[in-house]
């Protein structure tokens, strides 16, 4: 994918057990994260999760291997972000500025700070609908 250095796959403890010593190569190992499998590309369509890497032959040359492991042994898949630190240690960021107080929406709005009026007190604030007749004749209508 575009934009990515590619993907992080944990295996389960049974899945790196059961593969034994033909993982062990493409394994890396993090003291933060723990082992999984560096990779550049991922296809997770199917039985089978296969993983495109760049590997190195013995004589020196650069190769391109495709890994492919049962999606049952697979724990989890992250994706690698350009342009920062990998895993779940601590990191240092600059401080960043705090954010701007935005202004009270409208000259009428309460402040935040006022308690709420979850029933409104109908009879207190001289609404029509307590104090009024409701609209019509009261008498009501002649029969036909």
């Amino acid at each position: 994918m575009t934009g990515r250095d590619g993907y992080a796959v944990f295996l389960f403890p049974q899945a790196l057990e059961a593969l034994g010593d033909a993982i062990k190569p493409y394994i890396q190992d993090n003291p933060a994260v723990g082992p999984h499998v560096a990779c550049d590309e991922i296809d997770t369509a199917g039985a089978l999760i296969e993983m495109t890497l760049k590997g190195r032959m013995p004589t020196g040359e650069y190769v391109d291997l495709e890994l492919m492991v049962p999606s049952s042994m697979v724990r989890m898949i992250v994706s690698r972000q350009s342009g920062g630190v990998f895993g779940f240690g601590p990191r240092s960021y600059e401080a960043s500025a705090p954010p701007p107080v935005l202004p009270t929406v409208g000259a009428s709005a309460r402040p935040a700070e006022a308690p709420a009026e979850a029933v409104p007190d109908s009879a207190a604030a001289g609404s029509p609908a307590v104090e009024d007749e409701p609209p019509g004749d009261a008498a009501g209508k002649p029969a036909p």
